[in-house]
């Protein structure tokens, strides 16, 4: 709050005290029982009881899709202290993101959006401030719905590219060369073309600072546990995901939360640099 204050943003001392001197909210917090207190809890968001000054909450959290569903339930519940237009409850959106650090600096976010589509539409504006796509996924909770399947497939196409880049240099292919192939190939994906897991291959990369900054391991950890429990909820079976939340706990566990999610190439290709 200090650095922002030091920059000339107003800043409040509570959530409740920043819902009442604003017509929208944003929040961006790490996990469901972070976003259940800032919302329900003491001096939360919606502490004023069921009047409301905020015709629009965004929360912008990669958590579980029922958590989001509840919110806006529990939202729906409430009412506008003021009409805004022809509103007179106020209306929640789930709108996770994807592009991690570099894209939220670049403001080349992309945002996922469920709940209303008069409400995304009126939004759009203020996700397009932010970043540069936004998609409309449907009804409450698909957003959230539509990031933790990203971030799946994120987490196992890393793993892919990280072991088929081990293989090549152990057969004689350097990294940087076996990345040209896969980016004007049938392999190439964001991890092989801008987020590339090996030391020395991409500037600008999370690997080549020593795995600082970036997306850490343990939120990785955290979004796949998000997946495995959605898919056990409505009995649907996913072997990559369960076997990429062992390794990506196992890397949490040998010490590397905080680094960023690509360095389980260092970690389980160890000796493994640029040839």
């Amino acid at each position: 709050m200090k650095k922002f204050s030091d920059m000339g943003v107003p800043t409040k001392e509570t959530p409740f005290e920043v819902a009442e001197a604003s017509d929208v909210v944003i929040t961006m917090l790490p996990s469901s029982s972070h976003v259940f207190d800032v919302f329900t809890g003491p001096k939360g968001l919606l502490q004023g009881g069921n009047l409301l000054r905020p015709w629009l909450l965004i929360d912008s959290s990669t958590i579980d899709p029922q958590t989001s569903r509840k919110l806006s339930v529990t939202v729906s519940k409430c009412n506008l202290k003021e009409k805004k237009d022809n509103l007179v409850i106020p209306v929640m959106l789930d709108a996770p993101v994807s592009g991690g650090v570099l894209a939220a600096e670049a403001g080349t976010l992309t945002f996922m959006v469920g709940g209303s589509e008069e409400a995304f539409l009126a939004a759009k504006p203020l996700f397009l401030s932010m970043g540069k796509n936004t998609i409309y996924c449907g009804k409450a909770g698909n957003g959230s719905a539509a990031k933790i399947c990203n971030n799946l497939a994120m987490a196992i196409s890393m793993l892919g590219v990280s072991e088929a880049l081990a293989l090549g240099q152990s057969l004689g292919i350097s990294a940087s060369t076996l990345t040209k192939v896969f980016n004007s190939s049938s392999a190439r994906c964001w991890s092989s073309d801008s987020y590339n897991p090996v030391p020395g291959v991409m500037e600008g990369a999370p690997s080549s600072r020593n795995y600082d900054g970036g997306f850490a391991s343990k939120l990785m950890a955290k979004d796949l546990n998000l997946a495995a429990e959605s898919a056990k909820d409505i009995g649907q079976k996913c072997p990559l995901t369960s076997h990429a939340l062992e390794i990506y706990t196992e890397l949490c566990k040998d010490g590397n939360e905080t680094r960023d999610f690509s360095c389980v190439f260092r970690h389980y290709y160890s000796g493994m640099d640029e040839l």
